[in-house]
């Protein structure tokens, strides 16, 4: 496998591709970043679920993507922060993603949550990606 400059947005993309292609589950290298941006994606119901797999040399995420009705529960995504352009923003400046109807991931302080969990919380950081 090649060197990755953006595993985060590797990541992002292996999930689109295969929400396009119908495949049912998709794997990717494991890091806890990955992880943890998976269960956010379960908890926002865009995915059926993940697990780590470790029978290889190197830990894989696997993931289940969530269809319903034949169609992708994921519509689009948008990676917004990128290694080369760092996007941070406040509590107040948080982005709402297609009016309310698709989630931004943040990395903050306290980890990464959803858009909505950092404005509760009143705290900023960096603007990881936008989803829908």
């Amino acid at each position: 496998m090649a060197v990755l400059s953006d595993p985060i947005s590797d990541f992002l993309t292996r999930f689109k591709n295969a929400s396009r292609a119908g495949n049912d589950e998709f794997k990717a290298p494991f890091s806890k970043t990955k992880a943890e941006i998976a269960r956010i994606l379960k908890e926002e119901g865009y995915i059926w679920g993940y697990e780590v797999d470790t029978t290889g040399k190197f830990p894989e995420l696997k993931v289940k993507a969530k269809y319903m009705d034949g169609r992708s529960a994921l519509t689009d995504l948008k990676r917004m922060s990128k290694p080369g352009r760092r996007r941070y923003v406040g509590a107040e400046e948080i982005p709402r993603v297609l009016n309310g109807l698709g989630i931004s991931i943040i990395s903050t302080s306290k980890g990464l949550m959803t858009g909505h969990q950092a404005k509760r919380q009143k705290l900023g950081g960096e603007l990881l990606a936008n989803i829908w």
